[in-house]
C-alpha cells in the first residue's frame, strides 16, 4: 500500500483558529441580530457556542456548536424521555431520520431525544452554519409538537 504526499486538500484542511474565528465572527456578529435568535454565548473552556432561537411550538431551543479537531458537531436538546408510547415514538422518530438531510435523531444517554449532527471543517462555511440553523429550526417547528403529543399522551381511561 502507498501513502501518498500531501496533497493541497491536506493544506485545506484549517488551522482551529481560523475555524473558531469564522464561527464566532459569523454567530456573534451576524446571526445574533437575526430577530428569531433570543442569545448567542461562546464557553472558551469547552470550545461550545450557544445558540438559543424562539419557536412557535415551545418557548425555545439551543443549539450546541462544539468545535472539534477535524469537525464541529452541534446538537440540540429535542425533548425529554418520554413515559408513554417509547417504542412507537422511537419508530416513527426513526422513519423521520430516514428522509432528513443535516441532522438525525437521537438518544441521549439520559434517554432524552436530541438532534445531532457533524460537519467535517473543510467543508465549514457561513452558508453551512445558516443552513445547520435552518435545518434544526425546521425540525424542531416541524416535529416537535407531533413528538411530544406522542410521547406525552394522556393514557385512554379504562372502561
Amino acid at each position: 500500500m502507498r501513502v501518498s504526499e500531501p496533497s493541497d486538500r491536506d493544506d485545506k484542511l484549517r488551522d482551529l483558529d481560523e475555524v473558531r474565528a469564522l464561527i464566532a465572527a459569523h454567530l456573534e456578529a451576524t446571526v445574533r441580530h437575526e430577530p428569531w435568535i433570543q442569545h448567542v454565548e461562546y464557553d472558551p473552556e469547552l470550545q461550545r457556542w450557544y445558540v438559543r432561537f424562539g419557536c412557535e411550538g415551545r418557548d425555545a431551543a439551543t443549539i450546541y456548536f462544539d468545535l472539534h479537531q477535524r469537525t464541529l458537531r452541534y446538537e440540540l436538546y429535542f425533548m425529554p424521555d418520554p413515559p408513554r408510547n417509547q417504542l412507537e415514538l422511537y419508530r416513527w422518530l426513526l422513519r423521520r431520520n430516514h428522509g432528513m438531510y443535516g441532522a438525525k435523531f437521537s438518544l441521549g444517554p439520559d434517554g432524552d431525544v436530541y438532534l445531532v449532527g457533524r460537519l467535517p471543517l473543510e467543508h465549514l462555511t457561513e452558508a453551512e452554519l445558516d443552513r445547520i440553523i435552518g435545518v434544526l429550526y425546521e425540525l424542531v417547528e416541524t416535529w416537535f409538537q407531533p413528538a411530544i403529543r406522542m410521547g406525552f399522551a394522556r393514557p385512554e381511561p379504562a372502561a
